[in-house]
């Protein structure tokens, strides 16, 4: 099952949205300001929860409503998508998950590790980046013109046995979380394959502009 996820942080644009794609998705969820954002784009959600500490306009629908209180453990967006995975959606996409708060977004790139942890591929998407994580095994990414492609160890180490495709390719390389060697890579042929054979990568997509 796949589920999308508007959470509270900043949609500057929607232009990069694919309405049918989401409407498509078995379970949507809007955390908090989420839900405004789902509403500009005419998308009717299956639940709406959180605090709403940062919307605090009318909610009304056929939909669930969970409300939170402020003094919890979970963030809002967590919070969604620990209810996503406990209804079977093992493929969530994350839109809102960025903004001018760090420490929000960084607590949203630790919520892939959680989601990783159960066995749930999270991507976070916006206008410019895309950030998904990716532990041991093989995955291979698709040329896009014009973007980025940065990758950065979140555990202590881990270790890439092969890293091509990519204008800076890597082989048997110890990653560490002290050093980014692995920013603003490039793709150059049709595709790049990122091996990892220990650990945990970050994986970032990024527009080039």
């Amino acid at each position: 099952m796949t589920a999308v996820i508007f959470a509270g942080g900043i949609i500057e644009c929607t232009d990069f949205i694919d309405i049918d794609e989401i409407k498509s998705a078995d379970l949507i969820i809007c955390a908090d300001r989420g839900y405004l954002y789902a509403q500009t784009l005419g998308i009717a959600p299956d639940i709406v929860m959180g605090d709403f500490d940062s919307y605090n306009g009318e909610i009304s629908g056929e939909f669930e409503i969970y409300r939170s209180i402020p003094e919890k453990d979970d963030t809002d967006t967590l919070l969604a998508v620990r209810t996503a995975i406990e209804r079977g959606c093992t493929e969530i996409r994350l839109y809102g998950a960025l903004g001018a708060r760090f420490d929000h977004s960084f607590a949203n790139i630790q919520t892939l590790l959680y989601a990783r942890r159960k066995s749930c591929a999270v991507t976070i998407i916006d206008s410019d980046n895309e950030i998904t994580v990716q532990g041991a095994g093989e995955r291979r990414y698709p040329y896009r013109e014009n973007w980025y492609f940065s990758i950065f160890a979140l555990t202590d180490t881990a270790v890439i046995g092969e890293f091509s495709g990519v204008k800076y390719p890597l082989k048997n390389y110890s990653m560490t979380t002290d050093y980014p060697i692995g920013v603003s890579n490039e793709i150059i042929s049709d595709e790049a394959v990122l091996r990892v054979d220990s650990g945990i990568i970050l994986v970032i997509r990024s527009m080039n502009k």
